[in-house]
């Protein structure tokens, strides 16, 4: 119910700004009240007959606001902690993602990234730790933040998607085929902290999230839709 409700003051937000951006239109070419009042009321009957574009208006509202977050963020975002990166060091493109090790989306998208390195030697990935689904995910990405502090991330990473979810037994697991040593540092619980930060401040509603160049990507988008995000974002350099 409470998203229903958040849904109808983005739509009686999104009506407002358009009626009252007539009105403006309408007063900064002079036009008399009749005329302003016939602007508004032309507005509001397209309006109310063409209420599908009411979700792209907004669509495209929350993606402007994603895009001036990264702007703003975007140091802290490409900035990786430790081994946890991937690909060309200077990387024309950098590709982000926030990831949960109890995430089934977020396993079937890590195919998609390896292919991605693979196939483009400018492409940089740096992955951000956002355990969102409960205890044994907070538990695996300390591990997993220990594991870059060791040099040994992609190891750790790829072990916990291979294994499943991240139950204490599959942690253990993860450890003694990559040798991490388990450890707890104040920089693991900040950069934890830090990260949950970014994502809100982004908009990530929750795991993958993808950031490429200034666009925002929620969910297992698929290759084709990251390969393509990234091509946009050089050609936008």
């Amino acid at each position: 119910m409470a998203e229903a409700g958040g849904w109808k003051l983005h739509v009686m937000a999104g009506l407002s700004g358009l009626l009252i951006g007539g009105a403006a239109v309408a007063a900064y070419y002079g036009f008399r009240s009749p005329d302003r009042a016939a602007t508004e009321a032309i507005l509001r009957d397209y309006i109310l007959d063409h209420g599908e574009i009411l979700p792209e208006a907004m669509n495209r509202l929350e993606q402007r606001k994603a895009s001036s977050a990264v702007t703003r963020h975007r140091a802290a975002l490409e900035t990786p902690f430790h081994s946890a990166w991937a690909g060309a060091v200077d990387g024309d493109v950098v590709l982000v993602e926030f990831f949960d090790y109890a995430c089934g989306y977020c396993r079937t998208s890590n195919p998609d990234v390896e292919r991605l390195l693979r196939e483009d030697p400018r492409l940089k990935v740096v992955w951000r730790e956002l355990p969102v689904l409960g205890p044994d995910s907070e538990a695996a990405a300390r591990v997993s933040l220990a594991a870059a502090r060791q040099g040994r991330f992609r190891q750790f990473h790829d072990s916990m998607f291979a294994l499943g979810r991240p139950s204490p037994a599959v942690v253990d697991q993860a450890v003694a085929r990559t040798g991490v040593t388990r450890e707890e540092a104040p920089e693991i619980g900040a950069e934890l902290a830090r990260n949950l930060q970014i994502a809100s401040a982004i908009g990530a509603s929750g795991t993958p999230t993808f950031v490429v160049g200034d666009r925002v990507l929620q969910g297992a988008v698929g290759y084709e839709a990251l390969r393509d995000a990234i091509a946009a974002a050089r050609a936008a350099r």
